[in-house]
């Protein structure tokens, strides 16, 4: 086995409790997450990461494979790090457990280039489309170099509208797909909580102020996290467009 998709998962969000098995046009939302991913052309497997026995039983039942991780991680990607420790994959794609939506398309534009060689640490972005999106402490935005390497990520506007407004500016938020080689994945757990990871609560921002490239790659798939409950409305009226 040589690359897999993570999925990490817990019952205890802050925003919205119980989210992960929150039923999306009648099916638990882990279920979309995992059958979108498990589409893709360059996983062998996709598995959740949960410290919680009702996501472990649900996918037992549903035939889904599950890595128990410990309950005291505050970042996602510790908990799929701590998944990965078990798992034989060359290549991880970490898919974050509240992106309905995913692709088989999104996963392999993350992978790919991690696979190739190209890069160590990937993640996917999307162009926003209005300044509501901007201003939205709920979308992380994020700002590359003329390379394509993330130079910062925020919950705050970025960048600014102040000279040029939206129309004259590129904005993109971070869309929750990540692909890592074993290796730098592993590294994270290793890595000092950073100042600035802990002000956004973005996870990538401690690779970024450890002075880690991440390859930031651009999807035009239709994606929508899901943050808040309001959410779910949204998310199954994208479901039931033709």
């Amino acid at each position: 086995m040589t690359a897999v998709g993570v999925i990490p998962a817990r019952m205890a969000s802050t925003r919205f409790p119980g989210k992960p098995l929150t039923p999306i046009a009648g099916r638990p939302m882990l279920a979309w997450c995992h059958d979108g991913a498990a589409r893709s052309e360059l996983l062998d497997a996709v598995v959740i990461a949960t410290c919680d026995a009702e996501i472990e039983d649900w996918a037992r039942r549903e035939g889904i494979g599950c890595v128990m991780t410990a309950d005291t991680h505050v970042r996602a990607t510790d908990r799929v790090a701590e998944a990965a420790e078990s798992l034989d994959a060359e290549h991880i794609v970490l898919i974050q457990g509240d992106e309905p939506l995913v692709t088989p398309r999104m996963i392999d534009l993350a992978l790919r280039p991690v696979v190739e060689g190209r890069a160590e640490i990937t993640n996917l972005q999307k162009r926003l489309v209005s300044e509501t999106e901007l201003n939205s402490p709920n979308l992380v935005k994020v700002v590359s170099d003329r390379a394509g390497r993330a130079l910062y990520m925020s919950r705050s506007p970025l960048p600014t509208t102040l000279h040029e407004g939206f129309s004259g500016i590129a904005a993109y938020n971070q869309v929750a797909i990540f692909g890592f080689t074993r290796e730098r994945l592993l590294d994270y757990p290793r890595l000092e909580p950073t100042p600035y990871e802990i002000a956004e609560s973005v996870d990538m921002l401690r690779y970024i102020e450890h002075g880690n490239a991440i390859i930031m790659v651009e999807t035009t798939d239709d994606t929508y996290a899901v943050d808040v409950p309001g959410d779910v409305a949204e998310v199954e009226r994208r479901l039931a467009a033709p």
